[in-house]
C-alpha cells in the first residue's frame, strides 16, 4: 500500500523505512519526503497492524472530492449508511477490479480514512474516487445522466432473470437495515440475489461487500459479454 501511495496522487510528507525498502524503491520517493531510515522493530512499535511490513507513510488528507459534471460509466454504486469499515474498505477493492470510477458514500457512512477502511481497500482507494454525500445531489446527478437508479431488496427482481439497464447507479443498503425509506422511494428498479438453499432455515442475508461483488459481477457479464454470445 505505501508503494502504491508513492505512485499516487496523495501528498506524501514523512515516509519511515528500513534500509532494505529504502533501496529497492528509491526511485518512487518525490523530492519533498521527509525519509527517516528506521529498523524493524521500530515499525512493529508505531504500526496499527499486527504484522507490519517494512514502511510507513504519513499522508496529508486530501480535500473532499467534488461530485463529477456527469455519470458515463455503465456502474457507480451509493452506498446508504455502511457502518463496517472492513465492508467499505471491500467494497472500494471491488470497485477498483470491476472498474467502477464512482464510488458515493452518505455522510453516516464508515470514514474512508478509518485505518481499517484503509488496510482493506490493499491500496485500490489510490484509484477509485469516493464521494461523501446525501442521496439527493446524488440523485439529481443520476437524472441528469440518464442513468437508471437500482436498489437491492428481499423482494426486487431476480439479477440472473431480466436484463438490467446499460447504465445504472446501484444503491446499497445499512447492514442491519437496508436501504432507508427516504432513499427506498427514489429507487426506480428493485433487485435481488435469489437464494438457492432449498432448506428452510438458511442465511438470513448476504454480507452487503459479498452481495455487491456478485452484482456487480453480473452487470458487467451483462454489458461487456453479452453482446459477444449474441454476435458468436
Amino acid at each position: 500500500m505505501v508503494t502504491e501511495v508513492l505512485e499516487s496522487n496523495y501528498k506524501v510528507e514523512k515516509l519511515y523505512a528500513t534500509n532494505s525498502f529504502i533501496i529497492k524503491n528509491k526511485s518512487k520517493f518525490k523530492n519533498n519526503i521527509i525519509l527517516s531510515e528506521v529498523t524493524r522493530e521500530d515499525i512493529d512499535k508505531a504500526s496499527l497492524m499486527k504484522n507490519p511490513q517494512n514502511s510507513i507513510a504519513l499522508c496529508a488528507l486530501p480535500a473532499q472530492k467534488e461530485l463529477p459534471e456527469i455519470i458515463d460509466s455503465d456502474l457507480c454504486i451509493f452506498l446508504d449508511e455502511i457502518q463496517d469499515p472492513g465492508n467499505l474498505g471491500t467494497i472500494i477493492r471491488i470497485c477498483d477490479w470491476f472498474g467502477i470510477e464512482h464510488l458515493f458514500c452518505s455522510p453516516e457512512t464508515a470514514d474512508m480514512f478509518n485505518p481499517k477502511v484503509i488496510q482493506s481497500t490493499m491500496g485500490s482507494f489510490c484509484r477509485v474516487n469516493v464521494y461523501s454525500t446525501a442521496f439527493e445531489p446524488v440523485i439529481k446527478l443520476a437524472s441528469k445522466s440518464e442513468v437508471t437508479v437500482l436498489g437491492t431488496f428481499l423482494d426486487g427482481e431476480n439479477i440472473y432473470t431480466q436484463k438490467l439497464p446499460s447504465r445504472m447507479l446501484l444503491v446499497m443498503g445499512n447492514e442491519g437495515n437496508g436501504i432507508s425509506a427516504e432513499i427506498e422511494k427514489m429507487i426506480e428498479k428493485r433487485i435481488k440475489i435469489p437464494e438457492f438453499n432449498k432448506n428452510t432455515i438458511s442465511a438470513e442475508s448476504l454480507n452487503v461487500s459479498v452481495a455487491t461483488a456478485i452484482i456487480c459481477a453480473e452487470v458487467k457479464r451483462q454489458t461487456h459479454f453479452l453482446d459477444l454470445f449474441e454476435m458468436k
